[in-house]
């Protein structure tokens, strides 16, 4: 079988695709023929050494995907061959077949897409844990969303309304606004190319406060970082909770503590992975209920555009460029 492998650090240009043994099936694991991968953030730090997990290599990106069961393993009962599944796997799944404990599997409904199912877990099991376990966002609440046309960005725009609150999208284009809008944001607003001085972050803050209305947001959204960071916190409501996705703009910012004192706010990280697994039982009720809001219609992700499996790196590149809307999936015959 074919894997995409990251050999020695680097971007993309790095990856390379090779032959490698197909896995076997073992106690409490399955195989599964893959038929689309989720391209992700973290595919992109990973491959260069800069994520929170350094995967020993050779190891393939690949952090979420759809297939079918091709074989179990001894003492696997929840899934069985010819099953259609989705799963998260951390890093690995840009490959033909993947070997993966059972517990990480959920079956999907027949009528679910591969290319949808691929592009599922990560972004909205992110964004489902930080809105409702992290944010306590209630309905009726201001939530601001940054970089709201990107994957996780568009899957809090999307769980934000099916949680009934008023979402504010916040983009580089007005074409990802209306994209935005189009997933169910109430309104959205267009923010400049930083770097910023600190004219510019007054000025962009006061743009977020604008768009937020004069209670500022009770809830923000934050997968950019950067030069954003404290301008959107200086639009926040007073109790708000600010949530650190994640840094999309490259930079890691430094918030000035004392705005968290004068707001009465809550500055809150949001790190999916290690929360999957530290609370399995909750992580799996998670899934659950993001499937049944699938089911109802109330979520869908977007995927953008598609990539085969020898051009996983490009997908990669594309999504390193901020370039993308909603979600890249790779693709695999």
């Amino acid at each position: 079988m074919k894997a995409l492998l990251s050999k020695v650090v680097g971007g993309p240009d790095a990856l390379v695709l090779e032959d490698v043994p197909s896995p076997q099936a073992k106690p409490g694991h399955a195989v599964i023929s893959v038929k689309a991968i989720g391209v992700n953030f973290p595919d992109v730090l990973m491959i260069e050494d800069r994520y929170q997990f350094k995967p020993e290599r050779p190891f393939a990106p690949g952090g979420e995907l759809s297939g079918v069961v091709k074989s179990v393993g001894e003492g696997v009962t929840n899934v069985k061959p010819g099953d259609r599944v989705l799963a998260n796997t951390g890093w690995g799944a840009m490959a033909e077949e993947v070997l993966l404990p059972a517990s990480r599997l959920w079956k999907i409904p027949d009528a679910m897409p591969y290319d949808v199912a691929a592009a599922f877990i990560l972004t909205y099991g992110t964004s489902y844990h930080g809105l409702k376990d992290r944010g306590h966002l209630e309905p009726g609440e201001t939530l601001l969303v940054l970089g709201a046309a990107g994957g996780v960005g568009l899957s809090a725009v999307e769980l934000g309304k099916a949680m009934g609150a008023r979402v504010i999208a916040a983009c580089s284009t007005q074409e990802k606004v209306d994209l935005a809008i189009k997933h169910g944001a109430d309104a959205g607003v267009v923010y400049g190319r930083g770097p910023f001085d600190k004219d510019g972050q007054r000025a962009l803050g006061a743009l977020f406060k604008d768009a937020c209305g004069p209670d500022g947001a009770d809830v923000i959204y934050d997968a950019v970082g950067g030069d954003y960071a404290e301008p959107a916190l200086r639009s926040i409501a007073w109790e708000g909770r600010y949530l650190v996705i994640g840094f999309a703009a490259g930079d890691i910012p430094r918030i000035p503590l004392n705005l968290a004192l004068l707001k009465g706010c809550d500055i809150v990280g949001v790190f999916w992975g290690t929360w999957t697994q530290k609370n399995p039982a909750l992580f799996a009720a998670s899934i659950d209920e993001l499937l049944a809001l699938y089911a109802s219609g109330k979520i869908k992700p977007h995927v953008s555009e598609r990539f085969p499996l020898a051009r996983g790196a490009e997908a990669i590149a594309h999504l390193g460029s901020r370039q993308a809307m909603g979600k890249v999936v790779i693709t695999v015959d």
